[in-house]
This record gives C-alpha cells, structure tokens and sequence, in this order.
C-alpha cells in the first residue's frame, strides 16, 4: 500500500465515523457546532498521529501479555498532553467538549489503530495512517456539527446567518442521530460510485 493510500482511507474508504460506525459517542454529544466537532476531531488527530507512531516505535519491545495495557499508557499520555493544552489554551472549548477529552483514552478508533494498524507496520506507515484517519473522524465532526448547528442555532461557526432559533431537535440527541444516519447514507453512496 502506498502512503497516498494509506492517507486518504481515513475520508471515505474507512472513515471512523461514516463507514466504521467508531467513536459515535463523542460523535453524538460533541457535535452541536461545527467548531466543537473541529476540536474533539483534532485533539483525536493528535493523540492518533502520536500514539500510532510511537506504538510503532516500541512494538518489538513490548511482551504479548502486556500490549493492550501499554498501549492505553502511550494513549494515555497524549490525551493528558491534549488536554492540558486545550484547559490552558481554549478554556472555553475544553469546558464544551468536558468529559469526552479524557474518554479519548478508550475511543475504539484510538487503540483499534495502535492494535490493529501500528502494531504491526513502520513507524512512517503509523504516523501517516494516524494522520488519515484522524483528519477523516474530524472531517466527519465537523460536517456533523455544521448541519447541526445551522439547523439547530441557524449559526454556522458561532456567527448567526438567520433571526431567531432554528430547529431545537437538532441539538438534542434526536437530530444527532438523524444528522448522522444521512450522513451514512450520503457515504454508502459515495462509496458506490467510487
């Protein structure tokens, strides 16, 4: 596989969100704005690009019995890394995105990588292969919480584009889950033309 294709399964062919229904979770309750999607989706990048490379990097070194603990330690430390960042840096979107920060830990997309993809390639793989599909689960928040946010707020990135409120089901779980099943959708068939 070359890189270019390694990079780019991460927005269509193995988007964690739209094609390997990941991480929807933090999908769900994070993405009530386009910006909220862009930070959870970058602090996810991060943490990816960091994890897989250093995964990579140690895979011989560390025994059978112990991978997947160790592979929570390297995850861990780069979600603390994100979130002391974000605390200090953008205050406003750390208290927005709250608990799901420190739940980057466990996202399946997160260590499905380390186990699955960095585990067992080189480190450049890893680290491309992180980047990827980081920047495809942002791509997929950020959709998300755009058509949330402007159906929703009539907002798109916090600037008002319609008097009054939009569509109040939008921000709560029920348009959630609506949003993303179109979103699915609109993937399936992309995938089908491709």
């Amino acid at each position: 596989m070359n890189q270019w294709t390694n990079f780019i399964k991460g927005f269509v062919k193995e988007n964690p969100i739209l094609v390997l229904l990941l991480g929807t979770c933090p999908t769900l309750a994070v993405t009530t704005s386009g910006i909220n999607g862009i930070g959870m989706g970058l602090a996810t990048t991060f943490v990816l690009v960091g994890s897989n490379t250093v995964v990579s990097l140690v895979k011989s070194t560390i025994p059978d019995k112990v991978r997947i603990p160790a592979f929570i330690v390297i995850i861990a430390s780069f979600v603390t890394i994100v979130q002391l960042v974000m605390q200090a840096y953008t205050p406003s979107l750390y208290d927005a995105l709250g608990i799901f920060i420190p739940l980057i830990v466990v996202n399946c997309i997160v260590l499905g990588r380390a186990e699955a993809f960095a585990s067992k390639q080189s480190i450049l793989s890893s680290c491309i292969d992180g980047l990827g599909m980081g920047l495809g689960f942002t791509m997929a928040l950020f959709l998300l919480g755009s058509v949330r946010e402007a159906l929703g707020n009539g907002s798109f990135l916090g600037q008002k584009f319609i008097e009054g409120d939009g569509i109040l089901m939008f921000i709560l779980s029920p348009g959630a889950f609506l949003a993303l099943g179109y979103f699915i959708a609109l993937m399936n068939r992309i995938k089908k033309t491709l």
